[in-house]
């Protein structure tokens, strides 16, 4: 048993028990969630870039008016300021319904796997690979950030 502070610590270090595939598999899952993380960042960009579209009509209705052009104006004002982008749905119905519907749900299974068969431990396969591509007594490769053991 190593007395040192060096290596992984505890919530990185891999449970007694679980397998090479057991790790590669939940570092597969946790891969894919954290694209479906990516994925919801987009989302919720597409919900402020659409909001500020539909803010920004304000400015051209009014300009079309100052221009004289009310018939566009009112074109514009009640044909695309307000409407739905799918039927029966603004941008935030569909961020909520994503949410509820797809991200909770990958969320919660994801952390009861990682729970039942790594006892809790986030991100093995990542932490194995550190400490694979870790150069010894490097003071840019510590193990991790409280300690300032460089031994290898």
């Amino acid at each position: 048993m190593h007395t040192h502070h060096d290596g992984p610590d505890r919530d990185h270090r891999r449970p007694e028990g679980v397998s090479d595939d057991t790790v590669k598999a939940l570092g597969a899952l946790s891969k894919a969630l954290e694209t479906t993380e990516r994925a919801r960042g987009h989302l919720y960009g597409f919900h402020q870039l659409t909001g500020t579209a539909d803010l920004q009509l304000d400015e051209a209705v009014a300009l079309l008016r100052r221009a004289g052009h009310d018939e566009w104006a009112e074109q514009v004002s009640t044909e695309i300021l307000g409407r739905n982008v799918i039927p029966g749905h603004w941008t935030f119905q569909i961020v909520e319904a994503y949410d509820r519907t797809y991200y909770e749900a990958f969320k919660r299974l994801e952390r009861a796997a990682v729970d039942e068969l790594a006892e809790g431990r986030d991100h093995l396969h990542e932490a194995e690979m550190k400490e694979a591509r870790r150069t010894a007594g490097h003071p840019d490769h510590t193990a991790r950030p409280e300690t300032g053991e460089t031994r290898g």
